[in-house]
This record gives C-alpha cells, sequence and structure tokens, in this order.
C-alpha cells in the first residue's frame, strides 16, 4: 500500500459529509456535464459538505459524448470514457478549488499500459483536494462482469491519501467485501465506498462490506450508489443503491452504527457529520478495541484444531 503526499497540511475535528445517490444521463454536449457536476457539487458546498463522494463508474455517462453507437458498445464504451477523463479531472481539480472541497470524482475505466505489455482500462476513482490536487485509486478485485465479460482489470496499489481531513482510504465497491483490503487501511479515518449494484442482493453485500470495515477498523465509511436506469449501456442499465455513512456501534456513535442513510434508488445527497475525535475516542477507550485486537485475533486464526465427532 502506498501512502500519497498530504494534500493540506489541517486536520479539522468536524467535517460534514456528502455522499451521493447519482443517476446516469444521456449528455448531449461536454456543457451539459459541466452543468450537471456544477450543480451536485455547488447543492452539497451550499449544505456546508467538507468532502462528497461521488460512485463507481459514474463516469459512464462520458460515453454518451460519443454518440449512442459507442456509448452502446461495451468495449467502445470503456475507452470512450478513458479518452474524456484528464478533462474531467481537470473540471473536478477546478471545482474542488472553487468550493474548497474535498471531491471523490465518479469512478471510470481508464486504459493502461500493464506489465505483461497488455493495454486494457482499470477501473480508477479520482480524489481531489481543496488545492486542486490529485490522488488516483483502481479497483483491486474483479466482480466477475468486470473480468469475464467487460475484460476491466486490476490496477495500481492501495494508497491512503493525508487529507486536510484526516487519512482516507478507498475501497471501490467490491473490493469492500474483504476484510484484509480493509486492514491493509486500519490507519484510516475515513474508507470511502463508491458502488454501483443492479441487484438489491449486491447493494446489500456492499453495504454489509462497508459497515464491517467500520466495525473492525473503529473508523467511518462512507458508500455512494449509483442509481437508477440507463439503457444505453449493458454494463449499467439497472443500478440500484443507496447513500450511508456508518461508525462502529460504540462510544461516540449511534447504537447501530449508521450515521445516515439515504432513501433507496432516490437521487440526490445523503449528509452526515463526522467528529474526528470521536474516531480518535473509540480507537483509544471504546467499549471493544477491535482495531488494537485485530492482530491477536489472526494470531488465534493460525492455529485451527480439527475435531472429530463421533
Amino acid at each position: 500500500m502506498g501512502v500519497a503526499a498530504p494534500f493540506d497540511a489541517m486536520h479539522p475535528e468536524e467535517m460534514k459529509i456528502a455522499t451521493a445517490a447519482y443517476p446516469l444521463d444521456a449528455l448531449p454536449d461536454w456543457t451539459a456535464y459541466e452543468d450537471k457536476l456544477s450543480a451536485w457539487v455547488d447543492e452539497a458546498a451550499s449544505h456546508g459538505a467538507d468532502l462528497l463522494v461521488f460512485p463507481e463508474y459514474a463516469a459512464m455517462e462520458l460515453a454518451t459524448l460519443a454518440g449512442p453507437d459507442v456509448a452502446g458498445d461495451l468495449e467502445q464504451s470503456l475507452h470512450a470514457v478513458s479518452d474524456r477523463l484528464a478533462d474531467a479531472d481537470a473540471f473536478h481539480a477546478e471545482l474542488a478549488r472553487q468550493f474548497q472541497v474535498h471531491i471523490l470524482a465518479g469512478s471510470g475505466p481508464a486504459t493502461t499500459d500493464l506489465p505483461d505489455g497488455v493495454t486494457r482500462p482499470v477501473n480508477r476513482a479520482r480524489f481531489f483536494a481543496p488545492s486542486g490536487a490529485m490522488g488516483v485509486q483502481d479497483k483491486q478485485v474483479m466482480t466477475r462482469f468486470e473480468a469475464e465479460v467487460w475484460d476491466v482489470v486490476p490496477g495500481g496499489p492501495l494508497q491512503m491519501f493525508d487529507t486536510g481531513l484526516g487519512k482516507i482510504g478507498i475501497l471501490i465497491c467490491y473490493d469492500s467485501e474483504f476484510p484484509l483490503l480493509g486492514r491493509a487501511l486500519a490507519d484510516a479515518d475515513l474508507i470511502l465506498v463508491p458502488s454501483v449494484t443492479e441487484a438489491l442482493s449486491g447493494h446489500t453485500r456492499v453495504k454489509i462490506g462497508a459497515r464491517a470495515r467500520a466495525l473492525e477498523n473503529q473508523c467511518v465509511t462512507v458508500m455512494a450508489s449509483l442509481v437508477g436506469t440507463a439503457d444505453w449501456n449493458d454494463a449499467v442499465d439497472v443500478s440500484n443503491g443507496a447513500g450511508g455513512v456508518f461508525g462502529p456501534p460504540d462510544k461516540g456513535f449511534p447504537d447501530d452504527g449508521v450515521l445516515a442513510a439515504g432513501v433507496l434508488n432516490a437521487p440526490g445527497w445523503t449528509y452526515a457529520d463526522v467528529d474526528r475525535a470521536a474516531i480518535d475516542a473509540v480507537r483509544t477507550d471504546g467499549t471493544v478495541l477491535g482495531r488494537r485486537d485485530w492482530s491477536a485475533s489472526g494470531d488465534r486464526a493460525d492455529h485451527v484444531t480439527v475435531t472429530p465427532l463421533a
């Protein structure tokens, strides 16, 4: 895991998080994309949000700028989005500077040269600081659709970003379901979980993963979801989900650990106020100290006795 250079020097204790339930649109032109994104960021910033989290594959709507035939073709759509990411990144950086917010942009395919000489898209989220600085996080483990149908491949290693809001890690959708990836981010104050799921069962799996990572790491996790229909592309044609912000069910947090929960499939922002001091406090003096005791549990798990019972 890499540790990115600090985005900012300040680490305020209190912050407001906005997490999106975001619908995809067929965009007539680039101006329509700028107008849509500006409106979303302006709304969250006007509510006092310090951190804005967009979902997995939210960048896929950029494929529609190449026309319906390209947007509707699984392979061509990947490269059409990748070709637009540099422009999208420049605009996200501009918005982050203008509104003085941190933004996790919706992930999208980024064509990458792999060590074996093959060039394929990875699923890449891009993270922006109020200074306009950008870091990237690639998805680590592909779903069956990504690997077997779409041929999207794993990208670069896990990162942890030292930001003005604390240390932030990103687990893209399916990645949140793997405890060891979460454990690699044990020092993160926040773990962002951008997702897209077609079935409610998939949404439930990612939500459980996000809540489990908050429990294990005694941190806050932030889930964003793609919602609605986009019948112009089979990869994102139907999306079910909601935004949510979760913490450990312990001192300083709600008894169920749910800081905020959006309405299923209702587009818009879900907001939560997070006190970073509460994260520090539960890690040092919680009812339980799961983050500290992870190593002890691993030591015990290394010694499994098989006992036959007649």
